[in-house]
């Protein structure tokens, strides 16, 4: 069995690691720290299954699913985050994620999510559920930030946790440019018109 874990921070690498070694000693477990080597190695290998952060440096940890999926559609992919999943777990199972958990969850979740997604199903926890079930709602009556884009909304959380434009277009490598025009397109999909009403925006939703 063959396992990839991806994510920035070495400490969460060598806990996953150490966690899936002690419940799964045969297991091969590889890693790597940024979604370029993950895309890399996602594609040029065989994985039983890839473990990776939501939000690593470069592409969004949902833009790189939607290209391991393209590319390596048999590959099932568990997406791990600090966020709730009123915050990602939508979009992490719609492009093609097998399973959503939270880093805080307990060592024993993730095993049990693992074993699960290895034998063909997909972990879906009963928050994660509630959250779906909320999500098939009619897209007009969707709230405002969940009709942004997965890039969109990377942009948005950025920005709201007081990042300059110039910051968030060295963590995404994309030019100033590209992310002023996503914040134009944030603020005409959120009917705001400035970055103060982004962030009371996303204190009154919970979004940070």
């Amino acid at each position: 069995m063959r396992i990839l874990i991806a994510d920035d921070h070495s400490l969460i690498r060598e806990g996953l690691r150490k966690i899936l070694m002690e419940a799964m000693p045969l297991a091969e477990v590889q890693d790597v720290a940024d979604s370029a080597d993950l895309f890399k190695k996602a594609i040029s290998e065989k994985w039983d299954i890839i473990i990776s952060d939501i939000s690593m440096p470069g592409y969004s940890g949902i833009e790189i699913l939607k290209q391991i999926k393209e590319h390596a559609p048999n590959t099932p992919v568990l997406m791990l985050s600090m966020h709730t999943p009123e915050q990602y777990a939508v979009r992490a199972i719609k492009a093609g994620a097998s399973g959503y958990l939270t880093k805080e969850s307990a060592p024993y979740e993730l095993v049990k999510a693992v074993q699960q997604i290895l034998s063909g199903r997909k972990y879906i926890t009963s928050e994660v559920a509630e959250v779906l079930a909320g999500s098939l709602e009619q897209k007009d009556q969707r709230a405002p930030h969940e009709q942004l884009s997965d890039r969109e909304f990377e942009v948005f959380k950025m920005i709201v946790m007081g990042k300059s434009i110039s910051e968030i277009g060295e963590i995404l490598s994309l030019n100033v440019n590209t992310i002023s025009t996503y914040r134009a397109r944030i603020m005409d999909k959120m009917k705001l018109h400035n970055n103060a009403e982004l962030v009371k925006y996303a204190i009154q939703n919970n979004i940070v």
